[in-house]
């Protein structure tokens, strides 16, 4: 089987993401980051559910965006709830977030020999994030294409975002489709000790919406 790095934070999108990888023939090697996101039980979770979910192999990268900060999910800013925050790039945004995601994802393609990288990014039923969008993975990809030995060889990456023009309830169907057990998945920004999800975060709420329009019912626990 080809390999693929998949960027896996142990959510909804990422985790349907992967699946669609296996779909494709791929064998996933999932990619976590810690990097100091209060919303910690992410990790946990992708940790626990990574081989449940399909990957070949998981790697957690340590790297702590705290120092930097700027963002509700960096610092001690407090998670906008209940569409409280309603500016076109919200305070859940973490500064240049995916770019480096990207940038460990295509180091460890290119000692893997693996020429293909998912991404769950979303551009429809999203917070306003513009490293999400379709412009960011076209420059990224043409990036990868000129910082690489394999690229300036010949043999360029490929950057998936399959999910980039799907709408949550799209995607959740799709996951669905291909036996995703979305029990094995966290979303929310701003978890109680316990991990259940807080329901008002912007995440939740999309992520609720999704299971609605999807005419189904979230199977995650929340306060």
């Amino acid at each position: 089987m080809k390999k693929a790095v998949i960027l896996y934070s142990g959510g909804l999108d990422s985790t349907t993401c992967m699946a669609i990888a296996r779909d494709a023939g791929f064998e996933p090697y999932a990619l976590s980051f810690a990097y100091g996101q209060r919303h910690a039980v992410e990790l946990e979770k992708a940790r626990e559910y990574a081989p449940l979910v399909g990957a070949k192999e998981h790697m957690v990268v340590n790297i702590d965006l705290r120092q930097m900060g700027g963002s509700a999910l960096t610092s001690a800013i407090e998670v906008p709830k209940d569409g409280a925050d309603a500016a076109q790039i919200p305070i859940t945004y973490v500064p240049a977030r995916n770019t480096i995601f990207l940038s460990f994802a295509l180091g460890w393609a290119e000692v893997l020999g693996a020429q293909d990288i998912y991404i769950g990014v979303n551009a429809v039923d999203y917070s306003g994030y513009p490293d999400c969008r379709p412009e960011f993975i076209a420059a990224f990809q043409q990036m990868a294409d000129l910082a690489t030995r394999a690229g300036v060889e010949g043999n360029p990456y490929r950057i998936h975002a399959p999910l980039i023009d799907l709408t949550k309830a799209q995607i959740i169907e799709k996951g669905l489709l291909l036996g995703v057990d979305y029990r094995y998945t966290h979303s929310c920004y701003d978890p109680a000790a316990d991990g259940r999800a807080c329901g008002h975060c912007d995440s939740c709420l999309l992520r609720l919406k999704g299971f609605a329009d999807a005419g189904t019912s979230d199977p995650v626990p929340y306060l």
